[in-house]
């Protein structure tokens, strides 16, 4: 195959068009080449096509993505965690890439903070070699440090686009600001980062998890997922019941820990008087800017209150999401999340049916 077939944002709000770029002959030492199998349409890449967040143009979008290897850069021989790799293995790969030597990643340890990381399907524009840099695309080149990762043959790729960053951005934003065991939780939406949520903070031992979220049939999710308890924003339209109705769930207290999955502004305001008084708030849903809010900070000292913020992920934290999808596939069935499946003609089409929340989990299966 001398060229391949990509979907590409051109410009922010229009339509997605389809391009045909070379495929890469030859890797660089270090890199890989990979077929793809299955990319997962993330909320992020809403917001991206939205403008919501300063990115150069043209793109392909996609940093949720599956494939199987085609091509071995020269001393490529194992996965992050020490597995051999081989032509035709079936992988997956943090989205991002740290430089691993800066400030931030060599002596904070903190490499989501790295000023030089840069993420597939965002931070690389498609229009030079090697073209292939998101996850709408037939092939994905993977650049020299990126880490990884050969899947379990047990461990279906539906669970793993499923899940998609949205799992390892929740175990990244729990592990910093902790569950203890019995606690309430509140989870505030109920998409893929809110289902991810639910998931990590049941794992974590949570006592009661509560999902305030819609449209309906992505509380039927939580559900199925192990809620204990969900508030239909359709059902409770204003913020007062909806913290009645918390308060009811959690013993006349609120909840112990709250976890923000919406990334929009006014559930920040509304979420920190839904925990207790003492209780800890966690905003993870804000990835791209969706604009600010009026807020008063004496909630934070009135009710004396740790805040916390999380980005992204690291490496562990996808070495750690793949086995915990191939310990609980029954208990938390991430691949049941696949809901509308598309071509990469139909990447447009897809991108607005994730945008209208008609789907779980939208995907993109080149043909």
């Amino acid at each position: 195959m001398r060229t391949a077939k990509a979907s590409v944002l051109e410009a922010f709000n229009a339509p997605l068009r389809l391009h045909e770029y070379e495929v890469p002959a030859h890797v660089e030492p270090g890199a890989v080449l990979v077929r793809t199998e299955m990319a997962g349409i993330c909320g992020t890449d809403v917001h991206l096509w939205q403008g919501q967040l300063p990115i150069h143009l043209p793109v392909i979008l996609g940093h949720e993505t599956v494939g199987h290897v085609a091509v071995l850069g020269e001393g490529v021989e194992k996965d992050w965690s020490g597995k051999p790799l081989k032509v035709g293995d079936r992988v997956t790969w943090n989205s991002a890439v740290s430089c691993g030597q800066c400030y931030y990643c060599a002596v904070k340890k903190q490499p989501t903070r790295c000023a030089q990381r840069r993420a597939y399907g965002i931070g690389y524009p498609c229009n030079c070699a090697p073209h292939f840099l998101g996850g709408y695309a037939e092939f994905h080149y993977l650049h020299p440090r990126t880490t990884i990762f050969k899947l379990p043959d047990e461990l279906p790729t539906e669970s793993v686009i499923g899940a998609g960053c949205a799992l390892i951005t929740a175990i990244h934003g729990i592990e910093r600001t902790g569950i203890a065991w019995q606690d309430n939780v509140v989870v505030q939406g109920a998409g893929p980062v809110g289902i991810a949520a639910l998931a990590v903070a049941k794992s974590a031992g949570a006592g009661k998890v509560i999902v305030i979220g819609a449209p309906s049939h992505r509380l039927e999710m939580a559900k199925r997922f192990g809620a204990d308890a969900v508030i239909d924003l359709n059902e409770l339209r204003e913020p007062a019941a909806r913290l009645a109705k918390v308060r009811e769930l959690t013993g006349g207290y609120g909840a112990d820990v709250v976890l923000e999955c919406v990334g929009h502004p006014s559930a920040v305001v509304e979420g920190m008087e839904l925990c207790r008084d003492g209780g800890k708030y966690l905003v993870l849903g804000h990835y791209c800017d969706a604009g600010t809010v009026a807020f008063n900070p004496h909630v934070i000292t009135r009710k004396q209150l740790q805040v916390f913020g999380s980005w992204s992920s690291e490496p562990r934290h996808l070495q750690a999401a793949i086995e915990f999808l191939r310990r609980h596939q029954q208990e938390f069935p991430f691949h049941e999340m696949v809901t509308h499946r598309f071509t990469i003609e139909q990447a447009d089409e897809a991108l607005r049916t994730t945008a209208t929340w008609q789907s779980a989990k939208s995907v993109i299966v080149p043909g």
